[in-house]
């Protein structure tokens, strides 16, 4: 298993960076693909709130610009609270190109508080392999 460190350094970063006037809520996630790239992204809101897009869903859309389609690991992080999982959506989002078995590090302003599976998360979820 790999240091998150690095992944939550990203996030963490990414989150510094987020667009959140309506929520207040800043929000940064990295994901660590198969080929071991690390991209990161933040939330991003606009006025048509709650019509903005996730840190991860930002996160996701960058690795797949970049040509990539496999999630090993993810880091969340919010300014607010501690150990914040991702909504369900995203953990949908994730499903897409990680599985079961991809970790989740769940962060704090200091660093990762706990990981856990995605498939502790969204148990029978929908897979891409149901095709």
């Amino acid at each position: 298993m790999s240091d998150p460190h690095d992944l939550f350094e990203a996030a963490k970063a990414a989150m510094a960076k987020a667009y959140a006037p309506h929520s207040n809520f800043p929000v940064g996630a990295a994901i660590r693909s198969a080929g071991g790239a690390i991209y990161s992204g933040c939330n991003v809101e606009n006025a048509s709130y709650p019509e903005g897009w996730c840190a991860e869903t930002s996160a996701i859309a960058q690795m797949v610009g970049a040509g990539e389609r496999a999630i090993i690991e993810v880091a969340i992080v919010a300014g607010k609270v501690a150990c914040i999982p991702p909504c369900g959506g995203c953990r949908q989002r994730i499903r897409e190109f990680g599985t079961a078995d991809t970790r989740i590090h769940l962060c704090d302003a200091t660093g990762v508080v706990e990981t856990v599976t995605l498939g502790e998360l969204l148990p029978r979820a929908f897979g891409p392999e149901g095709r």
